[in-house]
């Protein structure tokens, strides 16, 4: 029987990899970790904690506005300090990168500091050190990519975003996935002149279009400056910041420009290619329902994989990998069904199940319950910011496949609906159900009247 030095080798401390590191160390497996950057992965460094720590910053330019039809009176304007807000959140990333640390210790997981890379089936090297294992998982994640045009390298991607030295007044974002529309929220938040440049007709492809549209009014209405159907045709340096010249003919003077136009798997110098591991058609590592690889001792999880990009879908396949590679009882294949995800522009949008456009493809006939109204809140704050719920409803079966918000504290709301839609609860059981008053997610069990079939 072949000797390993481990059992298990993971590449990438991300949420992925150090959560099956740490199951699998449970199992009574000999396993060890390699990173050469930061512990915790994107999610805790240049991800989801701080976007959501610069999304919280954001949104209190409209409470300090709102408060005044509450009766409160500010002393002074208020102001925004840059670099407290990126040298807390340093301190907060710093915190979690300790624990990430003393859970990998305390699993006896061993951690190795270094970039690793597959040399064969059962073996790769670390800072010139050749470490064999049973098995070898690939959890690397993705990174950002950005278009080829003139001036690209004056661009910043979003994992330099959070660490500028200086805060952009004027900030333009290139982009119309949920990193960019996030960002472009956030800095118009925080106080930016803020523009999103998106080449398509309406940004977050792939999300209900009703939802799109509403995000977009919304956004709009808040101040960002939205460019749909052009792109950047070129970049220079002046004198007063970025000269920025679209497709379209417009020119943008700018002090910070965040290419956000997507992320690819952090492959490269990793070694896979000689040992002949089956790619997508995305570039991302083609695995089967064990997670195993065309080279069966190579197993890969999380981004690089090309599934939903998203942590919780990453430490759900580390918890499913580890049964089937070192459990008692082999599982089924993880059900990626009605995931449940939330973006953090301003409003914030939650969403599981179906859009209504999926839904019609998929239904022979559906039923589409909405409401778009302005929150109690704002009856005396005196913003015109609105509010989108809707269920998305099979007619044959009653089931509610789908559930979307856009509205404060969106993503907190739809991870409760997020049981209800994968238990296939159906429109009578949210008829059935008492709602909380006054709270506007009583909206999602009191809507009755079709708003279209």
């Amino acid at each position: 029987m072949a000797s390993f030095d481990y059992d298990l080798f993971v590449i990438g401390a991300g949420s992925g990899g150090v959560r099956a590191a740490r199951t699998a160390a449970a199992t009574g497996a000999r396993v060890a970790v390699a990173e050469d950057r930061y512990l915790g992965g994107t999610c805790v460094n240049v991800g989801c904690v701080p976007k959501k720590l610069y999304s919280y910053a954001a949104h209190f330019h409209d409470a300090f506005e709102d408060s005044a039809g509450f009766g409160w009176t500010l002393g002074q304007a208020p102001t925004f300090d840059w670099a407290t807000l990126r040298d807390n959140k340093i301190d907060e990333i710093k915190r979690l990168n300790g624990i990430y640390n003393r859970l990998l210790d305390n699993a006896g997981v061993t951690l190795i500091n270094g970039r690793a890379k597959v040399v064969d089936a059962n073996a790769v090297e670390v800072n010139g050190e050749r470490i064999t294992a049973d098995k070898i998982l690939v959890a690397v994640g993705g990174w950002p990519w950005t278009p080829e045009f003139e001036g690209n390298e004056h661009t910043v991607n979003s994992n330099q975003v959070f660490d500028l030295e200086n805060f952009p007044k004027r900030f333009l974002v290139l982009g119309g996935g949920y990193i960019a529309v996030e960002f472009a929220s956030i800095f118009n938040g925080l106080g930016a002149d803020t523009h999103l440049v998106y080449r398509g007709e309406l940004f977050l492809r792939g999300f209900d279009n009703e939802v799109r549209a509403f995000t977009r009014d919304e956004m709009a209405k808040k101040g960002v400056n939205l460019h749909f159907e052009a792109n950047i045709e070129r970049i220079r340096k002046v004198d007063g910041g970025l000269e920025v010249t679209l497709t379209n003919g417009e020119t943008l003077e700018v002090d910070a420009v965040l290419s956000a136009t997507g992320r690819r798997p952090h492959l490269e110098g990793l070694g896979l290619e000689p040992l002949g591991v089956e790619l997508n058609t995305d570039g991302t590592l083609k695995v089967n329902e064990r997670y195993e690889s065309s080279v069966p001792s190579i197993l890969a999880l999380g981004d690089v994989t090309g599934g939903p990009e998203l942590t919780p879908v990453a430490l759900a396949e580390a918890m499913h990998l580890v049964q089937h590679h070192y459990g008692d009882k082999t599982p089924g294949p993880l059900d990626y069904d009605d995931i449940a995800t939330a973006v953090f522009c301003h409003p914030n949008i939650g969403t599981v199940g179906l859009s209504e456009e999926e839904a019609r493809e998929r239904h022979a006939s559906v039923r589409i319950y909405s409401a778009d109204f302005r929150p109690m809140k704002h009856t005396l704050s005196g913003s015109d910011e609105r509010c989108l719920m809707k269920l998305v409803v099979d007619d044959e079966t009653d089931r509610v496949v789908g559930a979307h918000m856009v509205g404060e504290e969106a993503g907190e709301i739809i991870q409760g609906l997020a049981i209800a839609v994968r238990a296939r609860l159906t429109k009578s059981d949210f008829d059935a159900t008492v709602g909380i008053h006054p709270t506007a997610a009583e909206e999602f069990v009191t809507m009755r009247s079709v708003t279209r079939n």
